[in-house]
């Protein structure tokens, strides 16, 4: 009889001391809360065609991105090609739900449009939800070089103004060649209504347009640029860079062409705002009053991806290069860009025909 109470105080004493244990072990794991992106889809809208740079470092973030993502979820491509990518960056803010679930690919001198005033604008540049972009932009203009046009200096004293091709009045097509016309005093004719750049580059084969101006980067990475290349089919007349690139050593930097031509203060100043696109490099934003915490995930992943080894090593092949901006930057960099005085914006005016 007493070992058997003995026993019964023994389970007693073994049921009080272990139940704070078991009380406090953690949840089975079909009870914690599922991550938010758990079996959802994200879309990346690209504002250009299928095949282009903006469409290629897009899918290689689409490939990558969701191992980084709690919740594993599945990334998409939608291309919204039209006017320089506004199509897409109006649908980024003024349509798509802030829910973490779209992701905008757009052209970074949107905010041209903006601070000039056309009517077609639907979103406010400063207020975009900025992820990042992996890499800067700095441009160049190529010429056919079966035209006349060896240099600058041809088309500022030529009478018969070169044709070039743009998609839109923000794109690197349209602005680079007019700010050319503005500061150095060349006379390109820039032909606007193209879908997109490889829309371009096949009316400077058919002869129909003989330039365009564009990155460098995607001069360097794809056809038919390297076969051009080799073929001498195009030359380079300038880059926007503030030094030359290490590729284009024998082409004169805009800022060397305005020591040439002595740009007043007003243009330089003008130059300065309109290249400031350069620094957005290419892109990705999210729209305005997307989460906190939904845009921290999207972000992180991001600035994962463009860090990991291994998505180097792809790019590399593809040609794709990485030169990180973070959402920080561009950010501050949105709201330089939209607190221009009167008079600069006046300049932005006459340069884009407004």
């Amino acid at each position: 009889m007493t070992r058997s109470i003995f026993r019964a105080f023994l389970c007693l004493a073994i049921f009080v001391i272990g139940w704070p244990l078991v009380a406090s072990a953690p949840r089975p794991a079909f009870a914690q809360t599922a991550p938010f992106y758990q079996g959802k889809t994200i879309r990346i809208v690209v504002g250009f065609t299928a095949g282009g740079l903006y469409d290629q470092y897009a899918r290689l973030l689409a490939r990558h991105m969701p191992k980084y993502i709690p919740g594993n979820p599945n990334i998409i491509v939608q291309n919204m090609p039209g006017a320089g990518s506004m199509i897409a960056a109006n649908h980024i803010y003024s349509v798509a739900a802030p829910d973490g679930l779209t992701i905008g690919a757009i052209f970074p001198a949107l905010y041209f449009d903006q601070i000039v005033g056309r009517k077609e604008v639907k979103y406010d540049w400063a207020k975009f939800v900025w992820v990042g972009s992996p890499v800067t932009s700095n441009h160049l203009l190529y010429m056919r070089s079966d035209t006349p046009y060896k240099d600058v200096g041809d088309v500022v004293k030529t009478s018969a103004p070169p044709k070039c091709g743009a998609s839109g009045t923000s794109s690197t097509g349209y602005y680079v060649p007019k700010l050319l016309n503005e500061v150095v005093g060349t006379k390109f004719d820039v032909v606007l209504g193209y879908q997109s750049g490889q829309d371009i580059d096949l009316a400077v084969e058919r002869g129909e347009l003989v330039c365009r101006a564009f990155t460098v980067t995607a001069f360097h990475a794809r056809e038919p640029f390297i076969s051009w290349r080799k073929n001498n089919f195009v030359r380079v007349l300038v880059q926007t860079g503030q030094k030359r690139d290490a590729r284009l050593r024998d082409t004169p930097t805009i800022y060397e062409l305005m020591d040439q031509f002595k740009t007043s203060s007003a243009g330089r100043n003008l130059t300065t705002l309109v290249l400031a696109g350069g620094q957005f490099g290419r892109p990705y934003v999210l729209p305005p009053k997307t989460p906190t915490d939904s845009a921290t995930i999207i972000r992180q992943a991001f600035e994962k991806v463009l860090a990991d080894e291994s998505v180097i090593a792809e790019a590399k092949k593809r040609k794709l290069e990485f030169d990180p901006t973070s959402s920080q930057e561009l950010e501050k960099l949105a709201k330089e860009v939209m607190s221009q005085p009167p008079e600069i914006v006046a300049k932005m005016k006459q340069l884009l025909g407004k």
